[in-house]
């Protein structure tokens, strides 16, 4: 009837507004003119990003835009993580490409324990992202998570990128795609669904990170990045995770959705697959394997690094995406 017409309608306006102003806000929510310099980059106070949002229809996302006249470069986070941990990166990279990093943390929710949030399910708010904002043929640089999303979008959805650069994918063993699991048995979501989520002051943020061996090979203006956007300000005081350890752990359960692997003989752009020295993930993900399996694939050990190799060694890896992207024909 008209009514209920009327209301699934309000309803879904609503949705979409609540997500645009939502994200926009995590990922905005820190956006202050600072004095300082990020050592070795850039002005933090002169050169930050703009906040935008896009709806894909029935939600919206978040995105950061450094602008720049050059062929699209899109920037992938991490699980549990937020596009401003690309920013001393992308500031440099957007002399040359139009350089956009979407937050994928907050647009929709998820319960862990009943599957999580679908990887095939947000390649294909990617795509939908992409062709709103009439972006074609982009560069990726993916880590984690933000690296096997961009493989199942050229994969199962056959999206032509230029170029990729995945930073420690999140490519489980095959074995793991045919079985059901719970959070507590899955080695990524169980460890992040009990992540702590309350500090009193900033004092106390700051002295648990410093504790942490988690952060103890960070470059530290990426730590200090982490610190000013990843923990927020939590209404009723204190402080807590942009991501919600739920969140995270429900974004991790939804890599089960779809076995990436078959898919990867058919991705045909350059791929470079970047893999730490010492990532813990080394133990269950064959990186080298993935490689080989891509058509145009090559691998990269990153020395001293573990699977964090953006916020270990953000140089180097502005130095490797130069470098990879600059051998790959420009198209846009």
């Amino acid at each position: 009837n008209l009514c209920g017409s009327l209301c699934s309608l309000w309803f879904s306006v609503f949705s979409v507004v609540y997500c645009v102003v939502i994200g926009c806000y995590i990922v905005h929510r820190h956006l202050r003119s600072r004095a300082g310099t990020i050592k070795g980059f850039i002005n933090v106070k002169d050169q930050l990003p703009e906040c935008r949002s896009v709806s894909i229809g029935d939600t919206a996302i978040a995105y950061l835009d450094w602008g720049g006249s050059g062929p699209p470069l899109l920037l992938l986070h991490a699980t549990g993580f937020l596009p401003w941990l690309w920013h001393p990166i992308a500031r440099e990279l957007a002399r040359d490409y139009h350089v956009i990093a979407p937050y994928l943390c907050a647009h929709r929710q998820a319960d862990p324990e009943a599957g999580g949030l679908s990887w095939r399910l947000l390649a294909e708010d990617m795509v939908e992202l992409c062709r709103r904002l009439e972006i074609e043929h982009p560069f990726v640089v993916g880590h984690s998570m933000g690296g096997a999303i961009p493989t199942i979008a050229a994969g199962s959805l056959k999206v032509p990128y230029s170029g990729m650069i995945l930073i420690e994918p999140i490519l489980l063993p095959e074995a793991f795609y045919g079985i059901r699991i719970g959070v507590e048995d899955h080695p990524l979501a169980s460890k992040s669904i009990k992540r702590r989520n309350f500090w009193e002051d900033q004092e106390a943020v700051r002295a648990y990170v410093a504790a942490k061996s988690f952060f103890s090979s960070w470059n530290k203006d990426m730590l200090e990045l982490y610190i000013d956007y990843a923990i927020v300000p939590r209404d009723g005081g204190g402080y807590e995770l942009a991501c919600h350890p739920r969140q995270e752990a429900a974004l991790f359960m939804g890599s089960m959705a779809i076995n990436p692997w078959p898919l990867m003989g058919e991705i045909d752009c350059p791929v470079l697959v970047l893999e730490g020295e010492t990532s813990e993930n080394r133990q269950f993900i064959d990186l080298e394997k993935a490689a080989e399996i891509l058509p145009h694939g090559a691998y990269m050990l990153v020395e001293g690094a573990g699977h964090l190799i953006p916020m270990e060694k953000p140089h180097q890896v502005l130095a490797v995406i130069r470098d990879f992207f600059n051998g790959s024909p420009k198209k846009g």
